[in-house]
């Protein structure tokens, strides 16, 4: 994140002396400024960063991403986490599944498996830390609805392309034991380009369906819409 900051940084610095005529105006400089107009993200910007449909878009979620690390480093562990901010979401569950061994003496991380709660609450409502695991909101569900009231799955409202999650309990535990055949395992990708270098991981849901039902909607979560 510090490395994209510094980038950004430099790179307008340097355009806004450009245009003031007290440094050259460089190829690089000239082809960054071009992308801004366009509301293109410059090239060197989007080589160590993500991707994002437009500029606006982009900035924002740095703004995003960096409130959430700023405020993870100066307040401590937040209450709840905006799964789209991180570079790795992958690396980051793994973590929370590292932590809950370490917590426990005796267990061994290959039987450690992450198990999901979709709660009723929205990232506001949480007050707290949860003692283990971790809460996470920022996922939209497409495909499918979520009954509030039950945590399931329901067919699409019409005319609603992606439905925003509430806020998502995952936490882990020690089994060897298989799945319940009987939730449906859905995937999340980061972008709605659903391929493998997009894909995070997966979250288990209730269904009255059988889950084969969704499988052929295509239901997956997204980290992001853009």
């Amino acid at each position: 994140m510090a490395k994209v900051i510094k980038e950004v940084q430099s790179t307008l610095s340097d355009l806004k002396l450009a245009i003031d005529g007290t440094i050259i105006m460089s190829q690089g400089l000239k082809i960054a400024l071009d992308s801004m107009y366009d509301a293109r993200i410059p090239d060197k910007w989007q080589k160590i960063s993500w991707e994002s449909a437009t500029l606006g878009f982009w900035y924002t979620e740095l703004l995003e991403r960096d409130a959430q690390f700023r405020h993870w480093c100066t307040h401590g562990r937040p209450n709840v986490f905006w799964m789209t901010g991180f570079f790795n979401p992958q690396g980051f569950l793994t973590a929370m599944r590292q932590e809950v061994t370490r917590a426990h003496k005796g267990w061994a991380l290959d039987s450690v498996v992450l198990q999901n709660l979709i709660t009723r609450y929205n990232k506001e409502d949480i007050k707290e830390q949860v003692q283990e695991g971790v809460y996470v909101y920022g996922l939209f569900l497409e495909g499918a609805s979520l009954d509030r009231k039950s945590s399931k799955l329901v067919e699409s409202k019409p005319k609603v392309l992606y439905e925003q999650m509430p806020v998502i309990y995952i936490y882990a535990i020690n089994t060897t034991a298989g799945k319940d055949p009987k939730l449906y395992e859905c995937p999340i990708y980061r972008k709605p380009q659903r391929t493998d270098q997009k894909y995070v991981g997966s979250i288990d849901f209730e269904t009255d369906h059988n889950p084969r039902h969704w499988t052929l909607r295509g239901v997956a979560l997204l980290c992001d819409i853009k």
